[in-house]
């Protein structure tokens, strides 16, 4: 079976795997963007399928893939909102971690050590695909999205995010993050690999889905905090895209 895996970047996370929960260790800046990410996942979610986010178990009948869900920093939230969750990575050190924190957290996450091709040959189903900050480590962006629209029941969401390419997103993620902050460790990200938002946009197009949305996530370095910007998508930003019916 044909795989956009690239070996190199599964044993960088697997090196990293014991700190997924650690939010002052190798995530932290997963951590920090989490809030944001989680507050744009959710409301493009609320918005396609119709749900009041105020309501108990908003998601509750809507399956959800997690794909390089890592240690189940968005997987456990979308459970905890109702939703049917399987949480893939093909870095196989990952899944003991993010099984034994849904567990200590009382929460049903099916984790497997899986591709999205795999899936896809499967037959497996979603009406969510979370594929958040993966696209830039696979070896062949157009065979994974393509693989992630197979996933998607017609009239599903694909919800993106990577990071721009550009002089910017050189000093902020790779300069800025894995150099100066030590955040990461030093070749975390290759910039070569980052892909630009028009690039993006062209491969879920030619993938079979249709984009909807995208935004910015912002950081400040004065107040230390993320945000969500319609305009600035120079450094790391997401995408939504529908499975048309």
């Amino acid at each position: 079976m044909q795989t956009t895996i690239d070996p190199q970047e599964v044993a960088k996370f697997e090196a990293m795997a014991a700190e997924w929960w650690d939010p002052t260790g190798k995530f932290k800046p997963l951590h920090m963007m989490n809030p944001v990410r989680l507050d744009y996942i959710t409301t493009q979610i609320a918005a396609e399928f119709g749900r009041d986010l105020a309501s108990e178990l908003p998601f509750k009948g809507l399956r959800l893939l997690d794909i390089g869900c890592g240690g189940g920093l968005l997987s456990e939230p979308m459970a905890r909102l109702g939703a049917t969750v399987v949480g893939a990575d093909a870095a196989e050190g990952n899944l003991p971690v993010a099984r034994i924190h849904a567990e200590k957290s009382g929460l049903d996450i099916d984790y497997r050590h899986t591709t999205a091709e795999a899936l896809a040959e499967a037959g497996e189903q979603f009406d969510v695909v979370l594929n958040m900050e993966v696209v830039e480590h696979v070896a062949d962006p157009q065979a994974y999205l393509t693989a992630c629209q197979q996933l998607l029941k017609l009239g599903g969401l694909m919800l993106c995010s990577t990071i721009n390419r550009n002089p910017k997103s050189y000093a902020m993620a790779i300069l800025g993050a894995e150099v100066v902050m030590r955040w990461l460790p030093r070749g975390t990200h290759e910039w070569k690999k980052f892909i630009t938002p028009d690039e993006l946009f062209d491969l879920i197009s030619k993938a079979g889905l249709t984009p909807v949305d995208r935004k910015g996530f912002v950081f400040n370095p004065v107040l230390w905090t993320w945000s969500t910007s319609a305009r600035d998508l120079s450094v790391n930003y997401v995408t939504a895209s529908v499975k048309p019916e």
